[in-house]
């Protein structure tokens, strides 16, 4: 049974109901793919006879398959809300990740991420990793020409590390809702560790964010006779 869907959107499209299933289609919030079952698994469950279903990737549908996706000519890209459940679509991910590099502009918000050390975006200006788990400024890809970083709503509880973007042309820098927001003269160690940082949080740089110079006091020593 096809029924014409309501949106307009879609008015080219038809909902077809499946029988063997009670889920309806407006239950189907974020459906995610998973690995089909081994050939071993199979065998056990006797239902090897799938397998013939099965088509058989050669090496060069892999290799048209890669250069379809064309991942090193891109400039921006939001890869955002990936929801990666399984160990195999992090690998995935990752994998994309270290393709991209002409990428400029990047989004990657609540993807659940915690260390992206190993990733160089040796062209990326922009980078948003709200909403995932860093704990550290050293889990952060390599990104040399980064100008503007966002990184609200992870989990960096220290500033050790941030003197890393010193070397870079770093303008804009958010870190709200980070533990590390509510470091003792936090607006001042994060200027000081970025001279050339511009923005923090939204605001810009402010003369009492600058720390003052150090007083040194010389003291002389009369002797009243």
């Amino acid at each position: 049974l096809f029924l014409k869907l309501p949106s307009d959107s879609f008015k080219y499209l038809g909902w077809c109901d499946i029988e063997e299933h009670s889920v309806q289609g407006n239950q189907l919030l974020c459906p995610r793919v998973r690995e089909g079952p081994s050939e071993e698994e199979l065998f056990f469950r006797k239902e090897e006879y799938t397998l013939k279903r099965r088509k058989r990737v050669t090496d060069t549908e892999k290799w048209e398959k890669r250069l379809q996706e064309n991942w090193e000519n891109c400039a921006e890209l939001n890869l955002s809300f990936q929801d990666l459940g399984d160990l195999y679509q992090v690998e995935n991910f990752k994998r994309i990740l270290r393709r991209l590099i002409r990428v400029e502009k990047l989004w990657l918000v609540d993807n659940s991420l915690t260390d992206l050390s190993a990733i160089r975006l040796p062209r990326c200006r922009e980078l948003n990793v709200n909403k995932n788990h860093f704990t550290s400024f050293k889990q952060l890809p390599k990104i040399p020409q980064i100008q503007h970083l966002s990184l609200a709503e992870n989990n960096i509880t220290t500033l050790r590390g941030i003197s890393d973007f010193r070397h870079t042309p770093l303008e804009s820098l958010i870190l709200k809702r980070n533990p590390c927001e509510f470091q003792e003269r936090y607006r001042q160690l994060v200027f000081s560790n970025l001279p050339n940082l511009k923005i923090l949080d939204g605001i810009p740089k402010l003369p009492e964010d600058c720390s003052p110079p150090e007083v040194r006091f010389f003291f002389r020593m009369c002797t009243i006779l």
